[in-house]
């Protein structure tokens, strides 16, 4: 039996998504890995090594990426096949699939802007163009790249996804990381929501991916119409990680009562001075701005089923927050909460303007929506000055 074709991967954007599966990449024994690592790099190949001891957040004594996962184990010392600075050091020869884990934030730097060594004329004239698969928040994120590929003259071929994954960045070189990796991945259509049949071609590339990410590790669905799926995994982001970050207050705030037993602490937790207030206008608020959601659903085409958006989904999402955040032990924080109070910019554009301007296009009214993107527009604006000044 002939002996499985190794294939040449680019990942772009070395953080904590990135580095993780650029270890299910590596571990799949099926792709050579290039990474491109920017601000990280130093740390995991050893440059620089006096001036990062002597810094006050200490990196983990062995060089290259530590990874402390409950899944895969405590793996120390890790590299991919090849660690490179940028793109530009990258693009000397063909890639298979180009991975872009980079957090979808035009107002900083565009995807084609990222990616475009890949997308200049010499390099296309030279290679032929990689199927991209973007492990991105939000939705519309593949439209730009879409339109940049289209004028270099060549066919795009993007995997969209939609990525469940508890990971964090703990230090420049140190990747935590729990039980769950979970993709769904399809071809992205563009302006195109209802197409559910892939052609030969497309079957073949997302039959290529899954094989190559489940050797790895990871779970895989290769579904026929991934767009749904990511409006779907959007509707939890539109409410709670808008709600986190403009009160500063985790979910639990909406859900968990008092410590009941004095040894047990633990905060936020609903006040019974004003709990009835909470559970009278602020949690149908969240429910109705999902039901917003749900109307421009089915102005997308997507169905009232299982395979689509069920009109149950809005219920569904806020009792499956309840029942994971009413609990002594949820300490989780919404990544656009940990981005503002870290002073990065937020995904607002990909999670909510993406929303507002899909449902002005369609003359649907979302209200709430709009709310509270214009509200997060303040945050990013402040967010950015700051950023532009430093």
């Amino acid at each position: 039996m002939a002996a499985a074709k190794v294939q040449d991967v680019l990942l772009v954007g070395f953080g904590a998504v990135g580095a993780m599966y650029a270890l299910i990449l590596q571990r799949s024994g099926l792709t050579r890995v290039t990474a491109v690592a920017r601000s990280n790099y130093d740390a995991i190949q050893g440059k620089s090594t006096l001036h990062l001891r002597m810094s006050s957040d200490l990196l983990f004594k062995d060089h290259g990426v530590r990874f402390e996962s409950t899944k895969y184990g405590v793996i120390t010392g890790w590299r991919p096949d090849r660690l490179v600075r940028s793109i530009m050091e990258a693009a000397d020869r063909p890639y298979s699939y180009v991975f872009v884990t980079t957090k979808a934030i035009p107002e900083r730097a565009s995807t084609p802007s990222i990616l475009k060594p890949l997308l200049s004329v010499p390099y296309a004239e030279q290679y032929p163009q990689p199927t991209y698969v973007l492990l991105q928040n939000g939705l519309n994120v593949e439209v730009d790249l879409y339109h940049a590929i289209k004028q270099i003259g060549k066919e795009p071929s993007i995997v969209s996804t939609a990525l469940w994954i508890n990971t964090n960045l703990l230090k420049p070189n140190v990747v935590e990381h729990g039980i769950v990796d979970r993709v769904s991945i399809g071809m992205y259509r563009h302006n195109d929501f209802t197409t559910d049949i892939n052609t030969p071609t497309e079957a073949a590339i997302l039959e290529d991916l899954s094989t190559i990410l489940t050797a790895g590790g990871s779970e895989v669905q290769a579904v026929p119409e991934v767009q749904r799926k990511k409006f779907s995994k959007n509707f939890w982001n539109v409410v709670f990680s808008s709600f986190s970050t403009l009160t500063g207050h985790r979910v639990p705030a909406l859900f968990r009562s008092p410590p009941s037993d004095p040894s047990v602490s633990y905060t936020p937790y609903i006040s019974p001075t004003t709990a009835h207030l909470i559970s009278d206008h602020t949690l149908p608020t969240i429910r109705a701005t999902l039901q917003e959601l749900v109307v421009l659903a089915r102005a997308l085409g997507y169905p009232d089923s299982e395979d689509g958006i069920p009109s149950t989904l809005p219920d569904e999402v806020i009792e499956n927050t309840r029942k994971l955040h009413v609990i002594p032990e949820s300490f989780h924080k919404p990544s656009m909460m940990l981005d503002a109070e870290k002073g990065q910019a937020i995904e607002v554009e990909a999670i909510l303007g993406a929303v507002v301007r899909m449902a002005q296009e369609r003359d649907v009214a979302v209200p709430r929506v709009e709310m509270l993107y214009a509200l997060l527009l303040v945050v990013q604006n402040q967010l950015l000055a700051k950023l532009e000044q430093s």
